[in-house]
Formats: C-alpha cells, sequence, structure tokens
C-alpha cells in the first residue's frame, strides 16, 4: 500500500484518562454487546470489544463514540489503517483497560493513522491505555478523568505493542480542569513497546505518564497546546529520540514533571519554537535525567516551578542550570522519519555576509548563529514581525552594517520586529553595528572599538536605512576587559537614516552609543542596560525625541554618559526612573548637552560632571543647569530645578512588550 499523506494540522496522541467506567454505559446511546462486532465489521467503532478482533487495512474505520477494549481482550491495528473520529469531544476515544491489550503494527512506509475528519485540536479524545504497573497513586487507582481504574505491582505488565501512529486532533476539553491527551499512559508496564508515535496539534499533551514504567522510542510531537511530554506519579521509564516542536503561541511546555522523582530518563530531545514559550518545567520533587538536550527559540529553558532541586534535574551529566539555553545542535532529525509525513518548521541560519538585496521573510523562523554582515552595496529587509533568535554566543553573534550597506527593518507597532537571545540574558550575544559615513572626531575611516569596523568620512546626510519598531533583548557580550557590544551601536551613521520606535532591554553594557554621526532618533525605550542607557562621544550631534528609562536593577553606570567633546545633541522629553538609586547624567570631559522636557526620579545623583567639565555645557530648560554639589563630593550634583517635567506617556508603546 502507498505511504499515506494526510493534512496533518494537528496529531494528538495522548487520549487522557476520560471514560467514566469500563461499562457500555459510557456512550451517549448504549451499543448492545452483539452489536459492537457486527458495527466493526461494517467498518465502525463504537461500544465494548466483546472478542479478539483484527482491524481490515482496506477499510476506512470510523469511530463513532468510545471504543473499548477491556480485561482479557485485545485490538489488533494492522499498518495501514486508518481510523477517522468523529467530532464529538469527549464521547469519542479509545481506550484500553487493565488486562486489555492493543496491537497497532503500523511500519515506516504504512503508519496507522488515528484522526479526525479536519484534524483539528480537540475534535476528539484520543488514545488512553490502563495498566498495571506501579504508580504512586497506588493500586487501582481511579483516573483523574474517566473514572477508569489502573495501577498495581506489576511494573513488567504488557498492555501490548505500539508502533508507527500518527495521531491527529485531540485534546477534547471535558471541564475547566481537565482535557484528553494525544495518548495517556496510565500504570502502564515495561512488558508494553511503544515506538514510533506522532502527535500532532492536540488541545492538551501529546503524551502523559501517570506512574508506570514504559518505554517509548522515537516521538514526534508538533503543536500540541499544553505540555508535549507530561509525567506524574512516578513514572520511571525512558524516552529515547523525542522532537518537539512549537509554531503557536500559548503552548505550556516541552517537558512538565510533576510530584515525586522517579528518575525517568530521556536521551535524544530536540525542541524547537518560534513562538518564546517555556521548555522544560519541573513540579514539587519531580526531576529527570537527560541527554542530547537541544532546545531552540525557547524564553525559558529550565523552570523549577515549585522550587524543587535543581540536583533532581541532570543534563549531560551535571546538575541542570536555570541560566543555560542548552541551544546545541539538534540531537534529533525527523527527516528520515518516513512514518510520519509532516512538515517541520524551517528554521533559516543566518550567518556569513550579505551581498546584494536580502530581504527576511516574517513568516520563518530566523536563527542568529554568528556574525552577519552587510556589507558596502548591500542591503537587508527585514519585515514587520520577523523574530530572529539570537545564539547566546557572546561575541561571535551579532549584526552589522557596514559603510555603504544598508538595513531597513520595517516592524510596525502591532508588528515589531524582534531580535533576541532565547532567554534575553544580558551578554547573550553581541547586537546591532551600523557605520556610516558621517563626520566624527575620530576622523575619516576610523576603526571601531568592537568588530574593527571602518567608519566615519564627511557625509553627514548619510543613509544607512531606516530601523522602525525594533526590539532588541540581551546584548552586550563582553569582548575584553575594556569593550563590550552594546544594543545599538552607532558609528558616524548620517541623518539620512531613520530610527524610531527601538527599545534595547537586559543588555550587559550600554542601550545605544553614538559614536560621532547626526542621526537622530525618536521613541527609544532602554531597560535595565547595566552600563549606560544612552552614550555617545566622538562629537555626535544629533536628537533623541522621546527616551524613555528604566532601571531596576542595582549595579547600573548611567542613564546618560557624554564623553570628549561637546557638539551639543539634542534631547527633547527624557523620563528616567530608578527604583535603585544610581547615576542619572553624566558628562564627561568637555561633553555636554540640551536637554527639554527632563523627568528624573529616584536617582542618588542627578548630574555628574565626571572631570570637572563646565556646567555651562550642560543646557536644561534653555538654562545652564542649576545644581548643587552634593556634600562631601567635587563632581556630582542635585538638580535644583529642571527635571520634573511631565514624564513621558508610554502606555501607548504596546510594541515594547513583543517576544520571541
Amino acid at each position: 500500500m502507498k505511504k499515506l499523506t494526510i493534512k496533518i494540522l494537528g496529531l494528538a496522541i495522548l487520549a487522557m484518562p476520560f471514560l467514566s467506567s469500563c461499562s457500555d454505559d459510557d456512550d451517549p446511546v448504549p451499543v448492545k454487546v452483539e452489536e459492537v462486532i457486527e458495527l466493526l465489521q461494517g467498518g465502525k467503532m463504537k461500544g465494548q470489544l466483546t472478542a479478539d478482533y483484527t482491524l481490515d487495512a482496506s477499510v476506512q474505520y470510523e469511530l463513532k463514540g468510545s471504543f473499548i477494549v477491556p480485561e482479557g481482550m485485545s485490538l489488533t491495528i494492522p499498518a495501514g489503517t486508518q481510523i477517522i473520529a468523529d467530532n464529538g469531544g469527549t464521547d469519542v476515544y479509545i481506550a484500553v483497560l487493565m488486562g486489555g491489550k492493543i496491537n497497532i503494527n503500523g511500519t515506516t512506509l504504512n503508519p496507522v493513522v488515528m484522526t479526525s475528519a479536519n484534524g483539528d485540536a480537540g475534535d476528539w479524545g484520543g488514545l488512553t491505555i490502563c495498566g498495571k504497573a506501579t504508580t504512586t497513586a497506588g493500586a487501582d487507582s481511579e483516573a483523574e478523568v474517566g473514572g477508569f481504574i489502573y495501577g498495581g505491582s506489576n511494573d513488567a505488565d504488557n498492555s501490548g505493542s505500539i508502533k508507527n501512529l500518527v495521531i491527529t486532533g485531540t485534546g477534547a476539553q471535558i471541564n475547566a480542569e481537565s482535557q484528553y491527551n494525544g495518548v495517556s499512559f496510565y500504570a502502564v508496564g515495561s512488558g508494553t513497546k511503544v515506538e514510533n508515535v506522532a502527535v500532532i496539534n492536540g488541545a492538551d499533551d501529546g503524551v502523559e505518564f501517570f506512574g508506570g514504567t514504559v518505554s517509548v522510542m522515537n516521538l514526534f510531537l508538533q503543536n500540541n497546546e499544553d505540555d508535549a511530554i507530561d509525567w506524574t506519579e512516578g513514572w520511571s521509564g525512558t524516552i529515547t529520540n523525542a522532537y518537539v516542536e512549537h509554531t503557536i503561541a500559548d503552548f505550556s511546555t516541552v517537558v512538565e514533571g510533576d510530584k515525586v522523582n522517579n528518575n525517568p530518563k530521556i536521551i535524544n530531545l530536540t525542541a524547537i519554537s518560534t513562538t518564546g514559550g517555556t521548555a522544560l518545567q519541573f513540579k514539587k520533587e519531580s526531576g529527570a535525567t537527560i541527554t542530547g538536550l537541544s532546545l531552540s527559540g525557547y524564553a525559558k529553558s529550565i523552570d523549577m516551578k515549585d522550587n524543587g532541586p535543581l540536583a533532581n534535574v541532570v543534563i549531560e551529566g551535571t546538575e541542570a542550570a536555570t541560566t543555560k539555553s542548552y541551544n546545541t545542535a539538534a540531537t534529533v532529525d525527523p527527516s528520515s522519519w518516513t512514518w510520519v509525513d509532516v512538515k517541520v518548521a524551517q528554521i533559516e541560519v543566518l550567518s556569513g555576509n550579505v551581498t546584494g538585496n536580502v530581504t527576511l521573510d516574517a513568516t520563518k523562523a530566523y536563527r542568529l548563529t554568528s556574525s552577519y554582515i552587510v556589507q558596502d552595496g548591500a542591503s537587508l529587509s527585514i519585515p514587520a514581525g520577523t523574530k530572529i533568535h539570537a545564539d547566546a554566543g557572546g561575541t561571535e553573534v551579532y549584526i552589522a552594517v557596514l559603510m555603504g550597506g544598508t538595513i531597513n527593518i520595517n516592524g510596525t507597532a502591532t508588528n515589531p520586529v524582534v531580535i533576541a537571545s532565547d532567554q534575553g540574558q544580558p551578554g547573550d550575544w553581541g547586537g546591532l553595528t551600523i557605520c556610516g559615513k558621517a563626520t566624527t572626531t575620530a576622523g575619516a575611516n576610523s576603526e571601531a572599538e568592537v568588530g574593527g569596523f571602518i567608519y566615519g568620512g564627511s557625509t553627514d546626510n548619510d543613509n544607512s536605512g531606516t530601523i522602525e519598531y525594533l526590539v532588541i533583548k540581551g546584548t552586550g557580550a563582553q569582548i575584553n576587559s575594556e569593550s563590550q557590544y552594546n544594543g545599538v551601536s552607532l558609528y558616524a551613521v548620517g541623518s539620512g537614516t531613520t530610527i524610531a520606535n527601538v527599545a534595547v532591554i537586559n543588555g550587559s553594557d550600554d542601550g545605544i552609543e553614538f559614536f560621532g554621526g547626526t542621526v537622530s532618533v525618536s521613541n527609544i525605550y532602554l531597560e535595565n542596560n547595566e552600563d549606560d542607557s544612552v552614550d555617545w562621544t566622538e562629537g555626535w550631534n544629533g536628537t533623541a525625541t522621546d527616551t524613555y528609562i528604566s532601571h531596576t536593577i542595582d549595579g547600573f553606570s548611567t542613564a546618560f554618559e557624554g564623553d570628549k567633546i561637546n557638539n551639543n545633541p539634542n534631547f527633547v522629553n527624557v523620563t528616567a526612573i530608578s527604583t535603585v538609586g544610581g547615576t542619572a547624567l553624566q558628562f564627561k570631559k568637555e561633553s555636554g548637552a540640551t536637554i527639554t522636557g527632563l523627568h528624573l526620579i529616584g536617582y542618588d545623583v542627578d548630574l555628574d560632571m565626571k572631570n570637572a567639565g563646565a556646567l555651562t555645557n550642560v543646557q536644561i530648560e534653555g538654562a545652564n543647569a542649576d545644581a548643587t554639589l552634593l556634600t562631601g563630593e567635587t563632581s556630582k550634583y542635585q538638580l535644583n530645578s529642571g527635571n520634573d517635567a511631565t514624564a513621558l506617556d508610554i502606555s501607548t508603546w504596546s510594541w515594547i512588550e513583543a517576544k520571541l
């Protein structure tokens, strides 16, 4: 039989324990015992099996309600069989009770397929198997949904064999707290063989283990809305080779472990998200031993939900670290799994040089794995809604635009562009550097302090492109003891360049720094950058309109730092708020600025003329800075006036909340 290709929008294999009992009154319309076999012979599945039965692969079966394999009975499903479930929610499922067996005998070229007609998440229940292995819930426990009985003392219990199974559209909603899974394993024993299982687009978990000792090999779990892999009640089996993909927002996790830790093992887990989210979550005392872990695109790698000990989670032979991204090369490649014919997310790598005109595609997932450099004469365009995941590769990972190159970031208020490391931790990656041909006191063709890039000339209206609605997180990788990357570095960028609506969050160095040039910026949001939020030097003389700065973490340097000569840059409407003290405005050497609309709250030092520069270089509200030296200080001042303008209202800047 030729390989079955289906439109897999949702395969969910974790049928949760949702039946109310093992009797045939589970069905809204009871099926008489003698009718169950007749229905099967007619291609319909409903009721409780009364004799061992083998389906016919040449028949497309309709699952019309609950179909239950009771104790002492077995159901065999040959390769290539298709079962189409009614869109009946919680009334439609397959369940194997304690002592019953299911043998799904798909092959790699002819898998067994269980799906609803449209394969939409939540259309039907799924597959539930109840065994006699141990569970911390105890022997003869009652399932959280359906009232099935499960659990005993036979850890080698055999509920059958599942090979090459694809499930779509499960996860029907039972109540506010419970849903069916794609495949639910209740105290299933190690004598049960499970390999090559796909659960796609389930409204709840992909697979869930409630105690038991069963192991699983080769799992494909795509867009399950709760947890891709879930376990509780002391499951102690092993998963070997699991591929998890999330391209739809608001899922729960890749892995959720709960309750006691019986140390289940996962060997080779590759998980990819294009929408952020949490990868591994452990509740209470739960844990696991994981080797071959590859996570890509998750905002949080590990969540110890109830502050359980990290020592319970061992990854690659060592205690897990919540600060690590675990972004290593993929350990599982599903392209060779011929039993599941689906389209996986294509993660495009950004690396090397941009030559010619390159336009990214907002529908694709991008990963910045090293330097990505726009060469002289080339252009890079990034459309609204594009998300670029930057590897936590430190100084090796950045985007740079060289002199003569252009970058056009075309985000919108509702669809900003996001460039961030998966966890957005300070110093994870470099940032964005743009080199232009405008004037700088460093002179033409100067060499940048980072990257050795060449910048500077005499074209003050030079155009390096447009940046609109951009959110950057996790920048500031350390180069050496003196230098770090900034969130955005502007080297001699000219006034022909447009920069507006830019957020730099959680950088370990400056938020935005100007090295000479004439470029102006507007609507700049800078949150918890560890050095200076706004920094300039080498005679920058542009204008910044509407700048909002937030400091809630100790140890930053300043809100502003100006250095070297004073070419009098202008700031219109500046709000800087600190909950942790610190210094607001610092001017080194002869630097200065003209500031209007200044609102400062919470800083210990309002103004620091670091090298005893003249206060006349700092014009606030049209006059020399009106300030009084702090007691015992020679350069640090408190402003007497000019710092209490109305704060910027950023309540409409919803774009700053954008995430990967």
